[in-house]
């Protein structure tokens, strides 16, 4: 089933509709849908280089929107169904210990998941349930979704095709890498 609308989204980008297409599947990536805006963009910048910019700004753009989406879903369903099961299982105390420590870390959490394979989807729900504050939330996704989409679209536009299968295979490990290892600077930075 995941293949098949792997295989469905892929075909957008050949509609003469792609930008409205992937403005549709950035903005519901970031919040229900499983597959991320790349597999739209990467086909649409090769196809036409000189148009990298505006896809990569529309995808950040519909990104953060659906962005804010997952927030609300997060804020508002947490309180209906989230919470109940929490109280259910008397396990509100704990939820509470970590919306705090997650609170002071959310920054950082949106920014791993905005920029690695990490689903987005998951932090932005869990950014509204825990209340991160709106406007931080707001700024680390597009911070994250920018350099991730930015960088997509200027390494295509720079080299095209050849640099496709680097992207398609290994751009997210390298972002995590990068992510892990800039985590991991500001970490010894703090304790040493």
């Amino acid at each position: 089933m995941l293949r098949r609308l792997y295989d469905w989204t892929l075909g957008l980008a050949q509609s003469p509709h792609a930008l409205w297409a992937l403005a549709i599947v950035a903005f519901v990536e970031s919040s229900v849908f499983p597959i991320p805006p790349d597999i739209l963009m990467i086909p649409m910048i090769i196809a036409r280089p000189s148009r990298a910019w505006l896809i990569a700004g529309v995808a950040l753009v519909c990104s953060v929107l659906g962005g804010l989406l997952g927030y609300f879903i997060g804020a508002v369903l947490f309180d209906s169904v989230g919470q109940p099961v929490l109280e259910f299982y008397g396990k509100t105390k704990y939820f509470d210990e970590f919306a705090a420590t997650y609170n002071d870390w959310g920054a950082w959490a949106v920014l791993m998941a905005g920029i690695t394979p990490f689903p987005y989807k998951v932090i932005t729900i869990l950014s509204g349930a825990t209340a991160l504050s709106l406007p931080v939330f707001i700024l680390a996704s597009i911070v994250a979704r920018g350099l991730r989409f930015f960088i997509v679209a200027a390494l295509l536009w720079k080299f095209g095709e050849p640099i496709r299968d680097f992207i398609e295979r290994r751009l997210g490990l390298m972002f995590t890498i990068f992510a892990i290892l800039l985590l991991g600077g500001f970490y010894a930075i703090r304790f040493m």
